[in-house]
C-alpha cells in the first residue's frame, strides 16, 4: 500500500506536464507555479513514502522535472519549457522533502 500514492500521483504528473497546450487550463499569471510546485511536493513525500531515501527521491524528480521542461520544448503538443517551471519544481521537492522531515520529527518528539 505505501507504492500506492505514487503509483496514482505518477500517470497524474504525466498527464498534467504533457497534455497538449491547447486543453490546459489558464489561471492567473504564474498560477501555474504553484501547481508545478504543489505537483513536485506531493511526488517528493510520495516517493519517500514508497521507501525512496531523500536524496534519491530529490535527484529522481529534478531528473524528471528537467526532462519534461526538455521534451514540452521538442514535442509536438504546444507546450513550452520554461526555466521558472524547473525552478517551481525544485522547490516543490524540498518543499514535500521538508515536510516528511517535519512530520517525522514531530511524531518522534510525541513518542510515536
Amino acid at each position: 500500500m505505501r507504492f500506492l500514492p505514487l503509483a496514482v500521483l505518477i500517470p497524474v504528473s504525466l498527464v498534467m506536464l504533457f497534455s497538449p497546450g491547447s486543453t490546459v487550463p489558464s489561471g492567473p499569471p504564474n498560477s501555474d507555479k504553484v501547481v508545478h510546485a504543489g505537483l513536485f511536493a506531493a511526488l517528493a513525500v510520495a516517493a519517500i513514502i514508497a521507501g525512496a531515501g531523500w536524496r534519491t527521491a530529490a535527484a529522481s524528480l529534478l531528473a524528471y522535472a528537467a526532462v519534461s521542461e526538455v521534451l514540452q520544448n521538442v514535442l509536438p503538443i504546444h507546450r513550452n519549457g520554461d526555466l521558472r517551471d524547473l525552478l517551481a519544481d525544485a522547490v516543490g521537492v524540498a518543499c514535500g522533502i521538508a515536510l516528511v522531515f517535519l512530520v517525522r520529527r514531530f511524531r518522534t518528539f510525541l513518542g510515536k
